[in-house]
C-alpha cells in the first residue's frame, strides 16, 4: 500500500508547550457516543473535559444526533481553536475525502493541535470497497501524534501497514452499571439470534442463517432467531432488500427459523433482546471491531465472532471462518453452535471488573494527551 504523503510526517512526543495543568479540553470527534463516553471516568477525575459534539445543520435542537460531524470542518478548527487543547478522531469521517481530511489536519498544525486518532476499523463495515476508508487511513494514520487501537492483531495491522506504533486499550464498557449486575432471564430453550439490522454491507446474511438451521435442526429445545429492521420490506427505504426478505421468509414458513421485524432497537430493549439469547452470531464478512460483542459481553451472552477483522481477539468468543475473500466455513460455524449448545458458556464482565477497566483506560486517555501537550 502506498503511504500519503501530502503530509509532513506528525511530531511524536511533546510540542513544546509547557506542563499541563488543570482540564484538558479535547474536541473530540465524536464525544456523545457510549464508547467515548466510557472512556472517561465517571466522576470526571481523570481532569479530562470533551467538548460536546456541536449539532449538525439540519438537526433539531433537542437531538442528539452527532453526524455528520461539525468539528471535522477546517473552518470550525479556525474558528474554535482556542476552546480546545487536544483532538481525537474516532469516527464519523466516512464522507470525508482525503483532500478535506488533509485540510483538517493542516488546519490543526497551524493553531499546534495535537491529533489522537483511535483506530476503531481497519475496513469499514459500512463500505463495500475498502478503497474510500484506506484511503482515508492513509492520511490519519500517518499524521496522528498518537494512535490507539482496541487489540494487538489491529496494533500489528497497524505497524505492518504503516511502520507506526498503536497504544492499545480494551473496548470499555457498553451496558451501563444497573444491567450489568441484572440476572439473566430464565428459558427452556436455546436461543441463537442473529441481527440482520438494515443489512449493512458487511453482512453475508444468507449463507450463515441457512448453516445456522441446518445446524440446529437436530438439537432438542434449539432455535434461530432473526431479527430485521422493518426498512428492510420498505421500497422507499435505503435497505429495501425484497430478494434477502422473501427468502428470510421461506425459512420462517418452513419451520426452520423465527422471523421478526421491527424498528430500531432503543437500548432497553437491546439488552432486553441480547438477554434473550444464548448464542448471538456475528454474520460479518468483513470488519475490524464490534462494540455489539461488547454489549454482549457486559449481559453474559456467548457470541460467535467470524474470523475476518480481530473480534475474537476483543473479549472470550467462539469463532468461526468467514471472511470477504473465503467466505462462508460452514463447518466451523456448526461446530461454533455445538460448542455453544453443549457447554453453555458464560462470559460475562461483572460490574467491579467493568469500573477497574474504564477507570484504567480514562487514565491511559489522560496520561496520552498530558504527554503531547507536555
Amino acid at each position: 500500500m502506498t503511504v500519503n504523503h501530502h503530509i509532513p510526517a506528525a511530531t511524536r512526543g511533546p510540542r513544546g508547550g509547557t506542563a499541563v495543568v488543570g482540564a484538558i479540553r479535547v474536541a473530540s470527534v465524536p464525544a456523545g457516543h457510549v464508547y467515548v463516553r466510557h472512556c472517561a471516568d465517571p466522576q470526571g477525575s481523570d481532569g479530562v473535559v470533551r467538548l460536546k459534539d456541536p449539532r449538525p445543520n439540519g438537526a433539531p435542537s433537542t437531538s442528539a444526533r452527532w453526524w455528520p460531524p461539525v468539528m471535522l470542518d477546517p473552518d470550525w478548527v479556525h474558528a474554535h481553536h482556542t476552546d480546545f487543547d487536544l483532538f481525537h478522531l474516532h469516527f464519523g469521517f466516512d464522507a470525508q475525502s482525503p483532500r478535506q481530511l488533509r485540510s483538517l489536519v493542516r488546519a490543526l498544525r497551524k493553531y499546534g493541535k495535537p491529533l489522537v486518532y483511535t483506530v476503531h476499523d481497519l475496513r469499514n463495515p459500512h463500505q463495500p470497497d475498502p478503497a474510500p476508508h484506506d484511503a482515508a487511513l492513509d492520511v490519519l494514520v500517518p499524521a496522528a501524534d498518537h494512535l490507539v487501537t482496541l487489540t494487538p492483531g489491529a496494533a500489528a495491522e497497524i505497524a505492518r501497514r504503516w511502520h507506526r506504533t498503536a497504544t492499545v486499550l480494551p473496548h470499555p464498557h457498553v451496558v451501563e452499571e444497573s444491567r450489568l449486575v441484572r440476572p439473566r432471564p430464565a428459558r427452556d430453550r436455546f436461543r441463537i439470534g442473529v441481527h440482520a439490522k438494515s443489512l449493512r454491507p458487511n453482512m453475508d446474511l444468507l449463507p450463515v442463517v441457512r448453516t445456522l438451521a441446518e445446524a440446529v435442526a437436530g438439537l432438542p429445545d434449539a432455535e434461530v432467531r432473526v431479527n430485521v429492521h422493518h426498512e428492510v420490506g420498505d421500497p422507499d427505504a435505503h435497505a429495501y432488500a425484497p430478494g434477502t426478505l422473501a427468502q428470510l421468509h421461506a425459512l420462517a414458513e418452513a419451520g426452520r427459523i423465527r422471523l421478526l421485524a421491527h424498528d430500531y432497537f432503543d437500548d432497553d430493549l437491546l439488552w432486553d433482546y441480547l438477554s434473550s439469547l444464548d448464542l448471538s452470531v456475528l454474520p460479518y464478512a468483513f470488519g475490524t471491531h464490534s462494540g455489539w460483542l461488547e454489549a454482549c459481553h457486559d449481559l453474559g451472552t456467548a457470541v460467535a465472532a467470524p474470523s475476518c477483522g480481530y473480534y475474537a481477539e476483543q473479549r472470550p468468543c467462539l469463532s468461526y471462518g468467514h471472511t470477504q475473500r473465503g467466505g462462508l466455513d460452514e463447518g466451523s460455524l456448526r461446530a461454533a453452535v455445538l460448542e455453544a449448545y453443549r457447554t453453555r458458556p458464560r462470559w460475562r464482565a461483572t460490574a467491579p471488573e467493568r469500573a477497574a477497566e474504564r477507570a484504567a483506560v480514562a487514565a491511559a486517555h489522560r496520561r496520552i494527551y498530558a504527554e503531547l501537550l507536555g
